[in-house]
């Protein structure tokens, strides 16, 4: 009251703006300094909340790229505590894993090149490296000079280490990871082989494939065409286990035509033999690279290939997947002959021509009827007279019930690995991958 009584003393009673000047601190200074504190508090909690979402961005966003393979090993082994870094999407990364024992000489022409594998014990006991080995270098691997091949032991299992050397740039790098993305983007399928992880965080990055036990299926025909003797017999080839094994291979070739794949590079030395004679199917570094580069849609991309290639491959026109169904016949020619090169009589640079001629497969002296009628239609000139993959897995299905299961087959002729070269197309200084 003594407040409003020397107030109304001081200013007349019509004078208002005098009456503010009295009472500008409760009307004026007091409601800002409120609004200031308000929009300080605002800001404040608006920057918390933007770096906690970045820093949680940055420690799940790998977890989002591999959830579906983190959910498939989920299913093979305890590894949910694994995550990577900056391995590509669709891969599941071992980021603890390491190479912790040095590698041992396999062959005195082989030459290890781990030198940037950590020597120490590895962190993680239960999915470890062990016994590392350089994978030797045979006719069906070609060398590269970005990635060294070497086979250890993981979680009790036989694997293929794809090494990226220390040389390799960030193009050669990202390459690297990229096939490694595509693989696992294709998803787990029993007859390809499966991709078991990524190292990427740390140093050297490695692609971790399973092993199977035989290798391509070009160098064990080659042995099942040397065991004359008959006595070793996971090595004795019959029609029926052809009809068996091919049937595989068409199984993941269909799986890849659902997903718009094409492989583009059918034939023995794709293929992978497991140790139970199961046949998966690799050598998908064409079908990468027709997804990722701008070739041409019909090129031929080596030489080397053009045996296998179907007739509007060689001509440069469209791929299809019924130029996989071509690959595939030869494929069966090679199983059938222990592993001859297709039209051996003619030279890779003629072959167009002589399709063009109407010419076709001979039939192989070890070849049934029901088996060389599958090739036939596999080779046939037109694409649209071929059969689908779907048609092709009940025609091996029927054959396999069939098939001659207990005659061996047999080839006289000793490999010779010049006369293969010549007679399949290669250069001196050619070679195929496999890996």
């Amino acid at each position: 009251m003594s407040s409003n009584s020397s107030t109304d003393n001081l200013c007349a009673p019509d004078d208002k703006l005098c009456i503010t000047r009295e009472h500008d601190q409760a009307v004026i200074i007091v409601p800002t300094l409120l609004l200031l504190s308000f929009l300080v508090t605002i800001l404040a909690m608006c920057l918390v909340k933007y770096c906690t979402g970045q820093r949680r961005t940055r420690v799940t966003a790998p977890q989002r790229y591999h959830s579906s393979s983190h959910r498939n090993t989920q299913r093979h082994g305890r590894r949910h505590h694994l995550q990577g870094i900056d391995a590509p999407p669709g891969i599941n990364p071992l980021e603890h894993e390491e190479l912790p024992m040095s590698v041992q000489q396999v062959q005195q022409n082989v030459r290890p090149t781990l030198a940037a594998v950590p020597q120490m014990p590895t962190e993680r006991h239960n999915g470890g490296f062990s016994q590392v080995t350089a994978l030797p270098l045979s006719f069906s691997i070609k060398p590269d000079d970005t990635i060294s091949l070497y086979r250890a032991r993981m979680n009790n299992r036989d694997v293929i280490l794809r090494v990226l050397k220390e040389t390799a740039n960030n193009n050669e790098r990202q390459h690297f990871f990229g096939f490694a993305s595509f693989v696992s983007g294709l998803g787990p399928h029993p007859f390809l082989p499966a991709l078991l992880g990524v190292v990427s965080v740390q140093t050297p990055p490695m692609v971790v494939v399973e092993e199977l036990q035989h290798r391509d299926l070009l160098g064990f025909l080659w042995r099942c065409r040397q065991d004359n003797s008959g006595l070793e017999s996971s090595c004795d080839m019959t029609e029926k286990r052809i009809f068996s094994m091919a049937g595989q291979v068409a199984s993941a070739l269909e799986y890849l035509h659902n997903q718009s794949c094409i492989h583009g590079n059918v034939g023995a030395r794709s293929v992978l033999v497991g140790g139970d004679l199961t046949a998966k199917l690799w050598g998908l570094g064409s079908a990468y690279r027709r997804r990722t580069q701008a070739h041409s849609p019909g090129e031929v991309e080596a030489v080397e290939m053009k045996k296998w290639q179907a007739p509007e491959v060689l001509g440069r026109t469209a791929v299809s997947q019924s130029s996989d169904v071509w690959s595939f016949g030869m494929l069966l020619y090679e199983m059938v002959t222990l592993g001859d090169p297709p039209f051996a009589q003619v030279m890779a640079t003629e072959l167009l021509q002589y399709l063009q001629r109407g010419k076709h497969l001979k039939r192989p002296p070890t070849c049934s009827n029901s088996l060389y009628a599958i090739i036939r239609s596999c080779s046939s000139w037109s694409p649209q007279q071929r059969p689908s993959m779907s048609e092709l897995i009940r025609k091996l299905h029927a054959g396999e019930k069939s098939a001659n299961g207990r005659t061996v087959l047999r080839v006289p002729e000793p490999l010779d690995i010049e006369r293969y070269l010549r007679k399949a197309g290669y250069g001196e200084a050619y070679n195929y991958a496999v890996l």
